[in-house]
């Protein structure tokens, strides 16, 4: 709070001195004053303003990428496709045009006329193969399924292995097979023989899903091809995951006479899970043998992986109650398994992201919260710690990898603050650490198959993303993308920039916080004021990165004289395990009530319009924003929630219960966290904004707490998209989304 008054105070200053120069000046000369004030208000009307048209139709502030970048074996060069769909080999450190890999024009002499889009294509191990993808259509938020073609970039030919569609095409390691999912069954096609394969026959929609997983696995988990190739390439291991005694979620899809309704399984609170198991199929032989995961099914495998080394297979298992991770060892053969890794937590643990095995196979690599930050530790085969490599009271928050020859392992960290990342490299003896990326400001890295060289992105919260290359020193290479057209259109806007500060609260507890002031201050007037918040466990909204389409719609807001902010409140991430983990049991209670203070401080400032303070978040947002309408409504006038949880009952079992446990032990913290059961404090105004569609957070979020209002007579707007998902998208969809939401924030 401290920096905010301060900041405008600084601000307060400046214009004071101006003030006070224009008037010695004029003692000189009123024509050059009048030349000052002129040439200034027409650079100020030259200023663009931001239209929602220009964000969400135009692409007036579209940013560019680098699609297709693919590293390729040697590391020296890399593939992306040009404007015309051809797949091109590029020098990796001077850009420049090596060959063709794919032409589009011999796709179209091989299908019949017919071109397919090369942005996203996958290689065989010994890149003289590549999968292609066609007719692509989404399943939920990650998995598809598709028509997948082969094209043999030697011999120049493109097969067909399946008339239907199918999931998860992948290579086998010599690139003379391929493994894939249909229909719920796992298939390998042979690309010499042209001969298919079935080795599994149960697989049923909504009843028995081999080589892929349910939907709460792909949301909660972020795994959706459930198999891999060992380095052989004689045996897939994969998932079987049995839903038969899941219960059912059914959305209605309309625009027919008869809307169709879309059935899946989705697990709620406190609910009873897929029964998930292992098994390990021999490719050339078909027999399957099941991995040992012990007694208890009422538990969760959230990954599987090949220790190739080894030719044996690791298994992540995480009791239900997801405060007790192992890690098993498993014989291919028999499916003998035994503990390799086990930890436990008073509260819950995060999977780890990265397990990664070295020094063939005799240790293993492994993030974990332990020292009450993320930090990756080295154990061996016996469960024994050998070290921790990083240390420090910051969080380690993306693992890059490790070389084996350098001995050295990367990542990025929130070291210099959590709205900040940084790329580092360290030797695994903790002796030599580097910094890769010298901004300041949102770093990340994709690295090539070397660690010779990354893909270096850097962005600022004020500052449009820029690419390159560096070399594994940080030695800046060269600059593929700029983004200077996206700059240039920035700096001929009227913009605010953003600021960072800390609020402290009555409990002395510092939240990190964003500001973005109106265009053209004045610390006289009184401002409305809009609250940015999303807030759940482990996320982030104050990041020192460009996060585009939302920025730029709170600058389209600065325009129209708003202040906006944001605040991370306890439960966020990337500042230490007791930060993040403290609304254990009690989703939503901490959570607003950070919310609420720093609105009540704000609230007190005399640039402040106390009628018209708001709140608005989506998803998890749209349940802080809902518990501010409502527990916050002194202190609230408006809020905006964007397809919000409304009960913790009605969400998926796995995320729900690892911050909550069940409602069966825990109900009474489901329900008074609830937006339903505080409707009736609403006294502002209330928009609930809801796609019909949403597999995610289901439209019956927003219908049973509707219900609720109408009971209590509290009066609200509404808003509902349909057939639209949890991210309601589509320009035309986002436009109509964003006048609205403007609007009502512009309501007197």
């Amino acid at each position: 709070m401290y920096l905010i008054e301060n900041r405008i105070n600084e601000q307060s200053f400046k214009i004071d001195l101006t003030v006070f120069s224009i008037i010695v000046v004029m003692k000189y000369s009123r024509l050059f004053i009048l030349f000052l004030l002129v040439t200034a208000g027409i650079k100020a009307q030259s200023l663009k303003q931001i239209s929602l048209e220009d964000i969400w139709v135009k692409g007036t502030y579209a940013s560019k990428f680098v699609p297709g970048f693919q590293s390729l074996n040697d590391g020296r060069f890399y593939c992306a496709t040009d404007a015309k769909q051809n797949l091109l080999r590029y020098n990796l450190t001077t850009g420049k045009l090596v060959d063709t890999i794919i032409s589009q024009t011999t796709i179209e002499q091989l299908n019949d006329g017919n071109s397919i889009d090369l942005g996203d294509v996958t290689f065989s191990a010994d890149e003289q193969k590549v999968i292609i993808g066609t007719q692509i259509e989404s399943i939920y938020r990650h998995s598809t399924k598709g028509i997948y073609y082969v094209y043999d970039i030697k011999l120049k030919k493109l097969l067909l292995p399946c008339k239907d569609q199918i999931r998860y095409p992948d290579f086998s390691p010599n690139g003379n097979l391929l493994a894939y999912v249909k229909n719920n069954n796992l298939f390998v096609y042979d690309l010499l023989r042209q001969t298919e394969t079935q080795l599994t026959t149960d697989g049923k929609e909504n009843h028995i899903i081999n080589g892929g997983t349910d939907w709460v696995y792909e949301e909660e988990f972020a795994i959706w091809k459930g198999f891999q190739w060992n380095a052989l390439g004689n045996k897939i291991a994969f998932y079987r995951f049995d839903e038969s005694k899941v219960k059912e979620y059914s959305m209605p899809m309309y625009g027919k006479l008869y809307p169709e309704n879309t059935v899946f399984k989705y697990p709620k609170a406190g609910e009873s899970n897929s029964l998930v198991q292992v098994f390990v199929a021999d490719v050339l032989t078909g027999l399957l043998s099941e991995m040992e995961v012990g007694k208890e099914t009422d538990q969760y495998l959230p990954r599987i992986q090949w220790v190739n080394a080894l030719n044996k297979l690791a298994i992540q298992r995480l009791n239900r109650l997801q405060n007790k991770l192992e890690v098993l060892l498993a014989e291919p053969e028999n499916g003998r398994s035994s503990v390799i890794y086990s930890e436990s937590n008073s509260r819950y643990i995060d999977i780890p992201e990265q397990l990664t095995f070295i020094d063939n196979g005799k240790s293993f690599l492994i993030t974990s919260e332990k020292s009450g930050y993320n930090h990756l530790y080295q154990y061996n085969l016996k469960g024994k710690l050998i070290k921790q490599i990083t240390t420090g009271n910051w969080d380690l928050t993306d693992f890059y990898g490790y070389n084996e020859q350098s001995k050295q392992i990367f990542y990025a960290s929130a070291q210099e603050g959590a709205e900040n990342r940084v790329i580092y490299a360290q030797t695994l003896n903790g002796k030599s650490k580097l910094k890769l990326a010298p901004e300041k400001g949102w770093n990340t890295a994709v690295f090539n198959k070397d660690f010779t060289y990354f893909l270096h992105s850097y962005s600022t919260i004020n500052s449009a993303p820029v690419y390159a290359i560096r070399d594994n020193k940080g030695a800046l290479v060269r600059t593929i993308e700029s983004n200077q057209t996206l700059q240039a259109a920035l700096n001929a806007t009227q913009l605010s920039k953003a600021s960072f500060a800390v609020f402290t609260t009555s409990s002395g507890q510092q939240l990190n916080g964003f500001t973005i002031l109106p265009t053209n201050f004045d610390q006289t007037k009184k401002y409305p004021l809009l609250m940015y918040v999303y807030g759940g466990p482990g996320s982030q909204t104050v990041m020192n990165r460009w996060f585009g389409a939302n920025y730029l719609w709170f600058q389209h807001l600065a325009q129209k004289g708003f202040i906006v902010i944001s605040v991370d409140g306890r439960g966020t991430g990337f500042r230490g395990e007791e930060f993040k983990k403290c609304t254990y049991l009690n989703l939503g209670k901490y959570e607003i009530q950070d919310q609420i203070e720093v609105a009540e401080k704000l609230a007190s400032m005399p640039y402040v319009d106390t009628n018209r303070i708001a709140i608005w978040g989506w998803s998890f947002g749209g349940y802080m924003s809902s518990l501010g309408i409502s527990k916050g409504a002194h202190v609230f006038k408006k809020a905006i929630a964007v397809a919000p949880v409304t009960n913790w009952r009605y969400y998926d079992n796995i995320y729900t219960e690892r911050f909550m446990r069940t409602p069966q032990e825990n109900g009474n913290n489901y329900d008074d966290n609830s937006p339903i059961n505080h409707v009736e404090k609403i006294t502002g105004k209330y928009l609930l904004i809801h796609g019909t569609a949403d597999d995610n957070v289901h439209f019956q979020n927003t219908v049973e707490l509707v219900d609720e209002m109408i009971k209590k007579g509290i009066k609200f707007d509404s808003e509902l998209y349909p057939n639209k998902n949890h991210g309601i998208g589509g320009g035309k969809y986002r436009l109509h989304l964003y006048k609205r939401m403007t609007a009502f924030l512009e309501e007197q």
